[in-house]
This record gives structure tokens, sequence and C-alpha cells, in this order.
């Protein structure tokens, strides 16, 4: 098989003067909003259906044409398209009925062969694609390869080749005390726990994985020592709409380098329109969320051991669902409430 382009790329690693001087120490900012597909999710995606192709081109036997699906109408989505797009091949993607036409269009701009709406949430979307849409088109004589949002080892691989990054980017190769994160179903989460095994920084670097309330599994799982089913995401941080985080998301958070965070919608939107001046990046609540913690002194009540020369990078893992009119709205809504939740901090 000739080698094939990997679908995303080496994204840089910014020391942020504005940062560093609000949160009290070294803030470094991972760009993943510069992916093809505007987010982190290229790399896990785009990992999958790397490894996919090549364990089908081994297939001598079955000659069929590749088409990858997806069943999420958000980032996880939309980077299945792009990464297809790059590589060649078609992709179609299943969305609740409650999706926005905006993200429709967004998927069909990209490339996406098919995207059709189905079901009032992603479980019967994704249902519906398991189920009906990808046999019926296997049928018809494709090889149909399912791309899950989060949930496989492929996925957590290809997300944890930003910590291959940071370790070489990192000024002087010195080693980051903490790493912050969103999470959502826990794709992102378990690539860096998995990446700081690989470059032998287990349970050295601080891991602070930050969910919005209202789409806390993953802290809610943590509290009752179990996985926790929510019953339903109230977050405006739609990304993170995960009701179930994947039991290795689970299972790496009980590590002792792990400090769970969950903080108010109003915080994370805050964190979007403060970036905004602060760095000139748009990002959407499910990233703001992440970098809240520099802002109003969050980060000195989490990162253990914090000094003013303590390193800690946010990923900024970027995502589609924002605007600068969504913004604004954002704003009007939730500065009050930010504004009272930013004196509690001080």
């Amino acid at each position: 098989m000739p080698r094939v382009k990997q679908p995303w790329i080496e994204t840089p690693l910014l020391e942020s003067a504005v940062l560093s001087k609000i949160a009290g120490c070294r803030i470094f900012l991972k760009l993943e909003n510069l992916q093809p597909s505007s987010s982190f999710k290229s790399r896990g995606i785009g990992n999958l259906m790397l490894k996919s192709i090549r364990e089908q081109s081994e297939l001598a036997s079955d000659d069929r044409p590749l088409h990858f699906y997806s069943s999420s109408g958000g980032n996880a989505g939309l980077a299945c398209v792009t990464a297809a797009m790059s590589l060649g091949y078609a992709s179609s993607v299943v969305v609740p009925t409650s999706t926005d036409k905006a993200t429709i269009a967004k998927l069909r701009a990209a490339g996406a062969s098919e995207v059709i709406s189905h079901g009032d949430s992603w479980f019967f979307a994704d249902q519906h694609l398991r189920e009906v849409v990808i046999p019926a088109a296997e049928a018809k004589g494709e090889k149909g390869i399912y791309i899950h949002p989060f949930d496989h080892p492929y996925i957590w691989e290809g997300a944890g080749t930003m910590v291959e990054e940071i370790k070489k980017q990192m000024p002087n190769g010195e080693r980051p005390d903490g790493i912050v994160c969103s999470v959502g179903g826990g794709g992102l989460f378990s690539g860096i726990m998995h990446g700081l095994d690989r470059v032998g920084w287990s349970d050295q670097v601080q891991v602070l994985p930050v969910e919005t309330l209202g789409a806390d599994s993953l802290a809610q799982s943590l509290q009752k020592k179990e996985l926790v089913t929510l019953p339903g995401i109230t977050s405006v941080a739609t990304s993170l709409g995960a009701i179930r985080v994947a039991e290795d998301t689970f299972k790496q958070a009980q590590r002792p380098a792990v400090t769970s965070v969950v903080l108010e919608d109003a915080e994370a939107c805050a964190a979007c329109w403060r970036f905004l001046d602060d760095e000139r990046i748009l990002v959407e609540p499910a990233c703001g969320v992440s970098i809240a913690l520099a802002y109003d002194g969050r980060l000195k009540r989490v990162l253990k051991g914090f000094r003013p020369d303590a390193k800690v990078v946010i990923v900024v893992c970027g995502g589609s669902k924002i605007s600068f009119d969504l913004l604004n709205t954002y704003r009007e809504k939730y500065q009050r409430r930010s504004e009272e939740l930013a004196r509690k901090y001080k």
C-alpha cells in the first residue's frame, strides 16, 4: 500500500504572555484549533481512519470501496468528513433531527456524500447508522467503516500524538507541571493520558480534565465511583455532550495525577469572549471551559504546587460550534453570572 499522508498536522505550542500574567504562572497554548477540521478531533478520528485503511488493504480478498460513516453532527463528524476528503474516500454522517441547519451545511460543504437526519438524540442517530445505514450500504457493495466519536484505542493513540509534540516543543526540554483539557466523551483526555505514558511522563504531570455543569458525566462518575449515565445534557457546551464517558476515560481519571474540574456555562462562555479579546482566537464554550482556568485565579485553586514559574499547557481544542453572533448571545445571557462567579475566586 502506498504511503498515505496523515490527515492532521503538528500544531504550535505558544507561551501566552497575556494569560501568563493573568493566571500568575507560565501558560502555554496548544493550538488544536488550527487542525484541518478546526479541532483536535482530526488527530484521533484521522488515526482511526488511517488504521482502518491500512487494515482493509491487507485483506486481498476484499476489494469493496471504502466508505466512512460517522454519527456525530459535531466536531467528530466534521473531522471524519474532512479527513475522508483528504484521504480520497467517501463519507456520510447521520445526525439527530435536532441538529441545526448551519451544522448540516458545514458537513456538506466539507465534502460529506450524504447527511441523514434521524432520531431525537445522538444515541438514536448512532443506532440508525449502525443498524440500518451501514448494512444497507454494504448490501450495495460498499465496505462501510464505522467511526466512533471518541471511544476507540486508535482514537486515543491519535489524540496522544499531541503529547509527543508538546515534549518536543517545550522550551529547553522542560516538562510541564500541568495539562488542561476539556472532556466530553473522553477521547482527548484518554489520548493525553496514554501519550504521557508513551513519552515517559506517567503520573509526573498533573492533568486537569474540565467539564461544564450539565455535561459532567466524568466528574459524577468519579464522585459515585462508578460509570454514570446522565439523563440528558443541559449545558450550552453541546460538544461536551456525551451522557457517559468511555470506560478507559473513567479508568484513567482515577490515576493520582488527575484532578477533575467542573465549571458553569457562564464561566466557559466568559472565557470565550475574554480569550477573543486577549488572543484574537474565537473558540466555542466546550473549549472555553478549559481556558477559563487561566482567569480569575481558578488555576491557583486546582493546580498542585502552584507557583509563578509553574508551566501549564492548555489544550485549545477548537471546535466549530461558535460564531460572533452566538458569542454575543452568550454574553448577553451570561455576563452578569460570570462576573458573580469571578468575584468568588478573588
